[in-house]
């Protein structure tokens, strides 16, 4: 017979007396996944009074501390990751046995909350949406900035979330979902105004460059103005340290945090940007937009599909989760 004070390997589950509440060790799990003993109330749909008592209760039988109340959150101790990591394959696999609490397989699944940047939503995601819906899989949408919809995932807001970067930590599930390759871009009328003035600089005997570079390219954008998503400029910045190896300094004349509106004022002839490929290519192939530079090694971007800390009891989560991973591959 199985000694009750041991976990599934037969190792001795240290600091307990007497065999522990499981009801304690699932509100554990869930505030250790979520930093918070806010966001795991909300996940458990207890109180926050109730949480903290939980886990006061549980600490009180281990003999030893488990969280550091922090301003923001909890940290874990050393003693809650090395319980986390036992206890979180046995217990995802028994909420996932269990099913919904109520039994019942005739209610409606609940709305799946799919979270992400806005331009990727609107031009790759909601498009290939529809045979899920016409399945009945209802979706809430929200578009954003990455990390504050991480920071609502591990609060229980969303279900998933496609993030521009993986998340830290082992708390967050991450799924490589597709790469990004940005490109430099303008309107066709700057891109003739660019091609007279790198003919005028080489033209010039003192401003002569060797044909072929991208210092003549440089050179010239500095007198184009610069269409922006954000005052900081880490898209365009980026691209400028990964293909020219170099710093961009220089401020824009131009900012929108929307890339589809960065996109617009280009095509306008406002100035010169950097896009996703996949925002633009229909712009590039009607010549609407004009690719100033065509690098051996463009910058890539990965972006990672997040999923909510712990078992989903809703399992229209994993459908959207795996139609995703299987569509991207056409982005």
């Amino acid at each position: 017979m199985r000694d009750r004070n041991t976990n599934g390997s037969g190792e001795p589950v240290r600091g307990v007396g007497a065999p522990l509440d499981l009801n304690l060790l699932r509100t554990f799990l869930t505030v250790h996944r979520t930093g918070s003993f806010t966001a795991a109330a909300r996940l458990l749909g207890l109180s926050q009074p109730t949480v903290t008592t939980q886990i006061r209760s549980l600490e009180r039988q281990l003999g030893h501390e488990l969280f550091e109340r922090q301003a923001r959150g909890v940290t874990p101790a050393p003693h809650a990751d090395e319980l986390a990591a036992r206890l979180v394959r046995p217990l995802d696999e028994l909420a996932a046995v269990a099913g919904p609490a109520d039994g019942t397989d005739d209610t409606p699944a609940e709305p799946v909350h799919l979270a992400g940047p806005a331009e990727l939503l609107s031009r790759c995601v909601l498009p290939g949406l529809a045979p899920l819906v016409d399945a009945g899989v209802r979706l809430r949408i929200t578009p954003g900035l990455t990390e504050p919809l991480l920071e609502d995932l591990r609060a229980g807001r969303h279900d998933l979330v496609i993030a521009t970067y993986r998340p830290r930590g082992r708390a967050l599930t991450a799924l490589p979902l597709t790469d990004e390759e940005f490109v430099l871009v303008t309107s066709p009328t700057q891109a003739d105004r660019l091609t007279a003035t790198r003919t005028e600089r080489l033209a010039s005997p003192a401003r002569a460059e060797r044909p072929g570079t991208t210092a003549r390219l440089q050179a010239a954008l500095h007198a184009v103005p610069l269409v922006a998503y954000a005052e900081d400029l880490p898209i365009v910045r980026r691209y400028w340290r990964h293909v020219f190896g170099g710093r961009l300094v220089r401020q824009p004349e131009v900012t929108m945090p929307d890339l589809n509106a960065v996109k617009a004022a280009v095509v306008g002839g406002t100035g010169f940007t950097v896009l996703p490929r996949y925002l633009c290519a229909a712009e590039l192939a009607s010549g609407s937009l004009v690719l100033l530079h065509d690098p051996e090694d463009p910058p890539i971007n990965t972006s990672f599909l997040v999923q909510r800390p712990g078992t989903s009891g809703n399992p229209h989560v994993a459908v959207v989760r795996d139609h995703l991973l299987a569509a991207a591959r056409d982005w």
